[in-house]
């Protein structure tokens, strides 16, 4: 692998632009029974910039994504971003009061919706700065009974078919530079309020061809003409991703950052990305054979419920040359799962943050690459890694020791929407500091312990809930499960666990809590079992621990002494 890459000054608009141009007539998108060709994405993309031109939407101006996965996502999304606009990206199942906030953070003037849920959007919107809402058909993964051209009766609303309708299919000029906003993107909001995160344009072309070199081997260069090009590493026979000739299906919600750096990324490799609505692991394992799918990204949450579907092992995963795990850490208990579940496939997990515009580590897709059990891979290109006191200061730990994760690269953001003092605490002398925890070893492979806000402390002694999930993960009977802190008099907090059974099992709380404590010392045993049904989740697959440490402080609480009695409840 080179030590460093060379990263061309480009829109993210462009790279739709260089993949058209590179794939012309493959089929770049496919949205049930309906495709688009990367020539044909292009052309209704730049149809979509000219008539975003001509409602008056200006360079940097803010164009609202309030969509679910289908093919006229990736429409909007590019057709944006040719018009010179800043895009923001919604989920379309958020309630009124929340889009309303963020149609006041960003000031957005023009939202593209679809007739499921531009009910909402008219509500949220209503005396906010937008003029214009156009509403994309129904599809096949994103099916609708409303009237798709005005569901709700509101004239502001209007069809894409009638909005684009006479548009030229070349793209418009715009002033637009790599220095400019391409998204405004919004963080899980897991720990807390969730803020808009101003990724540059440069930001995310670094992105897309730090994971091309690093993912598929391929390095991305400017030819004389000014078109992009690919071209292999040599030496490098066993990427994962083969450039002009891969396949994969998109599950993850395209409104967020890990998704849609995966669809820049694909899309430049030339890969068909099969789009199918909302997760289901039937509808995923039968997608996964039918199109012959080679490259999977996905959320732990969602490889837990494909390794529980029944009808797994009666199809033909053989195709699938890699999976790619993010969006949320995953326990090694699962990723051996997934590698007896997919024989012919590199497993991989990765580390990135939307401040990070996504990927910040992983290892090389290649075969030949070292892996580390319980490791999220190597700093990719340019990209630095420190590890740091949890306590503050800018003294950088050894290998091996445990602190807090900071980073600098080219992917590194431009901070956070209007918010100067939430910068300056996280943006600082060009790194980031995540608020993970985490390690280096002598070897220079990333292994994360812990979110900063995630960690408690037990009688003065630090307790990182992800490796007690791990060892819970290990049991035979337990599907899913969360560790969080409740506070506790003398003690200070305490882990509780959430746990989840596999299905058609029965998991004792006490026995459980056995499993660990014979597992690890005596300050990290966990004091609390509580079994449910489920555990709640973001859209992107993060676990809403917010959620959890509001149930658990609320529940039965120990006895006089913490140290020596441990509750167990059932809900």
């Amino acid at each position: 692998m080179p030590t460093s890459l060379d990263y061309p000054e480009l829109t993210v608009g462009e790279l739709l632009t260089a993949a058209a141009g590179l794939y012309g007539d493959r089929t770049a998108v496919v949205d049930g029974e309906e495709r688009l060709t990367f020539a044909q994405l292009r052309e209704h993309a730049a149809a979509f910039a000219n008539a975003v031109r001509d409602s008056g939407v200006r360079d940097g101006d803010v164009v609202l994504l309030h969509l679910p996965n289908n093919m006229w996502f990736l429409v909007g999304y590019y057709g944006a971003l040719l018009a010179g606009a800043t895009v923001s990206l919604a989920n379309p199942l958020q309630p009124a009061p929340a889009l309303r906030t963020q149609l006041t953070d960003t000031g957005a003037v023009l939202a593209v919706s679809h007739p499921a849920h531009v009910g909402t959007l008219l509500e949220g919107g209503a005396g906010s700065s937008l003029r214009t809402i156009v509403l994309v058909p129904p599809s096949a993964c994103a099916p609708s009974a409303a009237d798709e051209h005005n569901p709700t009766g509101d004239t502001a609303a209007v069809g894409l078919a009638d909005f684009v309708a006479g548009r030229s299919a070349g793209v418009p000029k715009i002033t637009v530079t790599a220095d400019d906003v391409a998204h405004i993107a919004y963080t899980g909001g897991t720990t807390g309020v969730s803020k808009g995160v101003r990724v540059l344009h440069r930001n995310m072309v670094a992105n897309v061809i730090q994971m091309t070199a690093w993912r598929a081997a391929h390095l991305v260069s400017t030819a004389e003409n000014g078109d992009l090009r690919l071209s292999p590493i040599p030496g490098l026979h066993d990427a994962g991703v083969r450039p002009g000739n891969a396949v994969t299906v998109m599950v993850s919600p395209l409104f967020h950052a890990h998704a849609l750096i995966h669809v820049n990324f694909l899309l430049l490799c030339g890969a068909t990305i099969v789009l199918t609505g909302r997760f289901s692991p039937e509808l995923l394992l039968e997608e996964i054979e039918h199109h012959r799918v080679t490259y999977v990204t996905g959320s732990p949450t969602m490889w837990h419920a494909l390794l529980d579907s029944p009808g797994r092992d009666d199809r033909d995963l053989s195709s699938v040359e890699v999976i790619s795990s993010g969006a949320a850490p995953i326990d090694p208990a699962t990723l051996q799962a997934l590698g007896r579940a997919f024989p012919n496939a590199v497993i991989s997990e990765g580390y990135g943050l939307t401040e990070a515009t996504c990927l910040v580590t992983a290892a090389p897709l290649l075969r030949s690459a070292r892996r580390k059990e319980g490791s999220v891979g190597l700093p990719i290109f340019d990209t630095s890694v420190q590890v740091r006191p949890v306590s503050g200061g800018a003294a950088v730990l050894g290998p091996n020791e445990t602190g807090e994760l900071w980073v600098r690269g080219p992917q590194v953001t431009a901070g956070y929407l209007d918010q100067p003092e939430a910068t300056a605490e996280q943006f600082a002398g060009g790194w980031l500091r995540t608020g993970d925890i985490g390690r280096i070893d002598e070897e220079g492979f990333v292994f994360i312990a812990d979110r900063a806000k995630d960690m408690l402390i037990y009688k003065g002694y630090n307790v990182y809930p992800r490796e007690l999930e791990d060892i819970l993960h290990s049991h035979p009977r337990v599907a899913r499960a969360a560790v969080v802190a409740r506070s506790v008099p003398r003690a200070g907090q305490e882990p509780v666990a959430f746990v989840v059974p596999r299905p058609g099992a029965r998991v004792d709380p006490d026995e459980i809590m056995a499993f660990v404590a014979e597992r690890v010392l005596p300050y990290k045993k966990i004091r609390a079992v509580q079994i449910v049904d489920a555990l709640p989740t973001s859209p992107a697959g993060k676990i809403l621990k917010a959620e959890l440490r509001a149930i658990a402080q609320d529940g039965p609480q120990p006895a006089d002494d913490p140290v020596t009695t441990s509750d167990s409840v059932t809900t």
